[in-house]
């Protein structure tokens, strides 16, 4: 957590049906069963259309709003390439962003991702993937992880998204 703050702010960002609110729900779910008030707010915008799609999670032990207020996010997670530059903004100085390039070098298409045997990461599961490069910053057991993973995806996907997890916890990010 923010050392300088009782309060952490997360912005994930993509295009709608990329898992955005999932991986938010995972985050929340993990904060609130360590013990922490925990408030999540989304914006939809186009999203049954591939818009643009952002979703704040802020957690601490008192949290009053759900939406993270511009350029304070402590982390941000960008799960689209066309998303990055335009979420910038939304971090603070000296907070860590992390997105789809961190996962493949030279990627220029999420579809790169499924093309990429040396991976577990895909297209469909990169957001799991950035929770894992997340989670290294963050005071939570992975045990905790698990268990919301688990609770937020089906069964038969659960050994695929804990073993992408696991390996996001492995990548360093670019920047």
């Amino acid at each position: 957590m923010n050392k300088t703050s009782s309060i952490t702010n997360v912005v994930i960002a993509g295009l709608g049906g990329q898992g955005v609110i999932r991986a938010a729900n995972i985050l929340a779910e993990t904060a609130f069963r360590s013990g922490l008030d925990v408030k999540q707010g989304e914006i939809h915008g186009m999203s049954q259309r591939g818009g643009s799609v952002t979703s704040d999670v802020r957690f601490g032990q008192k949290v009053y709003s759900p939406m993270v207020p511009t350029g304070e996010a402590d982390y941000v997670l960008v799960l689209h390439p066309s998303q990055v530059d335009n979420n910038r903004y939304h971090k603070k100085e000296g907070g860590y962003f992390f997105s789809v390039f961190d996962l493949k070098d030279g990627l220029v298409q999420l579809i790169d991702l499924d093309n990429d045997a040396s991976t577990p990461v895909t297209e469909r599961n990169c957001n799991i993937a950035l929770l894992g490069m997340l989670s290294i910053h963050l005071p939570f057991d992975d045990a905790v992880w698990e268990i919301a993973i688990k609770n937020n995806l089906p069964k038969k996907v659960h050994d695929e998204n804990l073993a992408v997890f696991h390996y996001g916890k492995s990548i360093v990010p670019k920047g």
